[in-house]
């Protein structure tokens, strides 16, 4: 070729670089997102390929519009939530300019939503080390003190929900960063693998938040029993399962961290895997996690670790009856069910929080309820079958040898058809002194028909008919949160009681109590002055 042909040949090759990037650049402007990302692909082949033929340096020219280019595509990448293609590019953006601001900024955010605060808060720096003078610096200047505070918070748990909970949860989402508390994962007595205490947790102790991997919520309709109910719920159901699907697709981390969970199968030999894995900025090798994950086992896992956003554990939600959600928390998902929990959970937005409701012992397993543990026996049974399990936790085996007792017969059966919850109260209070039921066992029965207690507890004129037959409602309620932890409708009557008592404030003493029962039903996420104008 003669240096005429090369010179025209050049030339074409530089008006059809020139033209994808205007069309790449226009798809962008557009939101146009795959076009965008295919266009980009063709402009950065043909860049590549020229700078690669080229016998001199290469054009500082050229290799700034590739470097925009990997930019651009990292951004349009990211909107598609292929995060790990988007930093690909972003590694190769800064290995042409390792200060290109624009690069810097897409790589910051797009390692903040994956919860990768460290990293993040080092490509702010450095872009705002380098382009001191920039248009964007307030901008900027928000996420870098974003990124300090969720840096904080995930090593610390220093989280502070006091506004958001005196506010009735409403107005602005706290803002939230991964945390994991005290716990590591072991084999479990109760069932394949679990969390348990590395020390002595006081109640009210935040354990882990986290974020879900996908959710899907949605209104459904009161009765599933119609062919409508039961389709709404296959539709959530599979647009959940496709939210995880593309969440595994565009991540590695998130594919390492999903492969860990139990399918159901052979659970005794699967790996105990380090908590640290599940830390936001682990440096554990996920690089194995590469092909996809088989969709049969995909949904086996689903099916064995979602979550459902239920009304009792989603008080914080603020949302009605009729509000529904599933989500897929990794770590949450280690959790074993108890009928004598020791953590509460709250959802709030895309999270999942996790407090001890009681003291936990280090070494103890950590329990939650899959679903409302202040119900009889007989209920908490037909709940477990429903979610495909029998429970035979403590509490479930001494209620069983309970149930086999005449006068608990007649005291479930009062329970059904709604007798009087004086007579109700009082007979079971005298069978465990015949049974000589003490302790914690006192309070699981107690629990079990916490209905009729509260309903005693809270009408004066059942007191007066009851109250010097029947232990106080401070006796009860102690024994109660030692057995199951503490609960919004236990600390419900305990503020009755005190709105009652010393014209309505309580004393002293009482006061402390209701404190104490309350930071083990919202946690210490709440601090004592917000505490004590929710009690007041």
């Amino acid at each position: 070729m003669n240096m005429k042909e090369s010179e025209k040949q050049q030339n074409t090759n530089d008006e059809i670089m020139q033209n994808l990037r205007y069309v790449a650049n226009d798809f962008l402007l557009r939101e146009e997102w795959e076009q965008s990302i295919q266009t980009y692909s063709q402009f950065i082949s043909l860049c590549q390929t020229h700078i690669s033929n080229l016998q001199t340096r290469p054009d500082p020219k050229l290799q700034r519009s590739l470097c925009l280019a990997f930019s651009n595509r990292a951004e349009a990448r990211s909107r598609t939530r292929d995060f790990d293609g988007a930093l690909r590019d972003c590694d190769e953006a800064l290995k042409i300019d390792n200060t290109h601001f624009k690069t810097l900024m897409c790589k910051g955010k797009i390692l903040l939503n994956l919860d990768g605060y460290s990293m993040a808060l080092n490509c702010f720096k450095i872009a705002n080390l380098d382009n001191p003078n920039n248009v964007d610096s307030e901008t900027l200047n928000g996420y870098l003190e974003k990124c300090k505070k969720l840096e904080f918070l995930s090593r610390s748990g220093a989280f502070d929900f006091s506004n958001w909970i005196s506010n009735g949860f409403k107005g602005k989402l706290p803002e939230l960063a991964e945390y994991i508390g005290a716990i590591e994962i072991k084999k479990s007595e109760i069932s394949g693998r679990g969390l348990v205490a590395t020390k002595n947790i006081d109640s009210g102790t935040l354990l882990v938040v986290t974020k879900a991997i996908a959710t899907e919520r949605g209104i459904l309709p009161e009765s599933n029993k119609d062919d409508s109910g039961k389709n709404s719920q296959l539709v959530m159901w599979k647009n959940f399962v496709d939210k995880v699907v593309e969440s595994t697709s565009n991540c590695q981390r998130t594919r390492c961290l999903i492969s860990k969970l139990s399918s159901g199968e052979n659970e005794e030999a699967l790996e105990v895997p380090d908590i640290s894995y599940f830390r936001p900025e682990s440096e554990k090798d996920c690089s194995y996690s590469t092909e996809k994950i088989d969709m049969n086992v995909m949904l086996s896992v689903l099916d064995v670790n979602s979550l459902v956003e239920e009304t009792f554990s989603s008080k914080f939600s603020g949302k009605k009856g009729d509000y529904h959600g599933v989500g897929i928390w990794i770590l949450a998902s280690f959790i074993n069910h108890s009928c004598h929990p020791n953590v509460k959970r709250f959802h709030v937005g895309d999270h999942v929080i996790i407090h001890a409701s009681r003291n936990i012992k280090e070494g103890e397993e950590i329990t939650l309820g899959y679903f409302d543990v202040f119900s009889p026996l007989k209920a908490r049974k037909e709940m477990a079958k429903n979610w495909g399990f029998d429970c035979h936790c403590k509490r479930c085996k001494f209620e069983s040898e309970m149930s086999l007792q005449h006068e608990m017969s007649e005291i479930e059966m009062g329970y059904e058809i709604g007798a009087d919850v004086g007579t109700m109260v009082y007979k079971l209070e005298e069978s465990m002194k015949r049974w000589m039921v003490r302790g914690k066992l006192k309070g699981y029965l107690r629990a079990s028909f916490w209905k009729v207690y509260s309903e005693l507890f809270v009408s004066e004129k059942f007191m007066m008919k009851w109250a010097r037959r029947v232990p106080t409602m401070d006796v009860v309620v102690e024994s109660v949160v030692e057995a199951v932890g503490g609960d919004e409708r236990v600390l419900s009557v305990v503020i009755e009681g005190l709105k009652r008592s010393s014209g309505g404030g309580g004393g002293m003493m009482e006061m402390e109590k209701a404190m104490k029962l309350g930071r083990g039903v919202y946690g210490k996420v709440m601090k004592k002055q917000a505490m004590r104008s929710l009690l007041c």
